[in-house]
């Protein structure tokens, strides 16, 4: 064999390794998420999920941003202020911007940390990334009031 032929299977076997090592590298993180165990929510001392309109779930009840700061300064009171809170999704809504901000404003007001499950992963939330909202109170759109009957005729009734 020459050394011409012997080199060109050296440098075909290499870029074969590389392009190998290139594909497993991009591969890295793509497999599908698991979500949350049990033995990691335990880890939290309060979850707290999203609800629609930029409301919250706790413990079965929906509270406004504003009830839900009460309910942490009500533990703050009391001196069982959670180090760690973790926020989900429900089953009626996800996880929206606007939960995520009133929570970095939950976060800067009372010093826990808030993280959420975004696609399986943990992320803190980061209130300087986050814009933190000031707390809103919920209130329910209502219809707008029908217009009073005119009476054209003068008012006569005749």
């Amino acid at each position: 064999m020459s050394p011409l032929s012997t080199l060109f299977r050296r440098i075909g076997a290499a870029i074969l390794l590389g392009s190998l090592l290139v594909l497993a590298g991009c591969h890295l993180g793509g497999t599908k998420s698991l979500p949350l165990t049990a033995a990691q929510k335990a880890k939290f001392g309060v979850t707290v999920q999203a609800y629609k309109d930029g409301q919250f779930l706790l413990d079965g009840a929906v509270l406004s941003a504003v009830d839900l700061g009460s309910h942490f300064a009500y533990l703050k009171d009391q001196g069982r202020l959670p180090k760690r809170v973790l926020l989900e999704s429900s089953d009626d809504s996800k996880i929206r911007k606007l939960h995520l901000q009133y929570m970095a404003r939950l976060q800067i007001d009372y010093g826990f940390q808030v993280y959420y499950d975004d696609r399986g992963a943990l992320t803190l939330i980061s209130p300087s990334g986050t814009k933190a909202r000031a707390l809103q109170d919920y209130h329910k759109r209502t219809a707008a009031p029908e217009a009073p009957v005119q009476d054209h005729m003068g008012g006569s009734g005749y």
